[in-house]
């Protein structure tokens, strides 16, 4: 199976490529909604996050704004978060790639916001970069209800930059040229990954049913 991992900063259109991709029928694990439902009520990180958060908890369930602004512009607090999502996320797409196997899908996609960041593009055979102008960039995001330039800046300070991020990749799609083009584009990286092997996932000797912590 070809694990395929999907990136780009905001507003790069991802969410769009990601949407696409599985309707072509590739399953794709978004990290961001795995993030969602481990901050949801009874979520797994909720118990961990209200430890290291003061007041971000409400009825159950982490408050995202609060919790944003408690790390906005704090390398620390962003550093503590990450220290107890990122190991959930990861388990998460484990079990994804788990299943995906067992359904003995050719490829599969992991949705990562960070993934050059994080250093997870060692974890997936092939990266796809979603890009587009600056000024197209910029439009979407700050469109964006409750978006300021001032948020909008200090995003683009943590992330990687779309340059580099392009940079790295094994295939680049430009969204900005409509999504006709970018269907396409997708469709044409879809055929080629088909036709690789795949390296990260399935681990060796794996069989379908069988329970591997990787």
């Amino acid at each position: 199976m070809i694990v395929l991992g999907l990136t780009g900063s905001i507003g790069m259109g991802k969410s769009t490529a990601a949407r696409m991709l599985a309707a072509m029928g590739a399953p794709v694990c978004d990290s961001d909604a795995v993030v969602h439902k481990l901050l949801g009520k009874g979520g797994a990180a909720v118990p961990a996050i209200d430890a290291a958060f003061s007041g971000v908890v409400r009825d159950g369930a982490v408050d995202r704004r609060a919790l944003g602004a408690a790390v906005f512009d704090n390398p620390e607090a962003l550093k503590r978060l990450e220290a107890i999502l990122h190991p959930k996320v990861h388990e998460a797409q484990r079990a994804f790639l788990r299943k995906a196997a067992q359904r003995r899908v050719k490829l599969a996609v992991l949705d990562i916001p960070l993934l050059f960041e994080t250093g997870g593009d060692r974890r997936v055979d092939r990266t796809i970069v979603v890009t587009a102008p600056f000024l197209v960039q910029k439009a979407r995001v700050l469109a964006r209800p409750g978006m300021t330039p001032e948020k909008f800046a200090g995003i683009l300070a943590r992330q990687m930059p779309d340059v580099e991020k392009r940079r790295r990749a094994d295939f680049v799609v430009n969204t900005g040229d409509g999504r006709l083009s970018t269907r396409r584009a997708l469709r044409e990286i879809i055929a080629k990954a088909k036709r690789l092997r795949g390296r990260q996932w399935p681990p060796r000797g794996y069989q379908p049913g069988q329970v591997v912590h990787a």
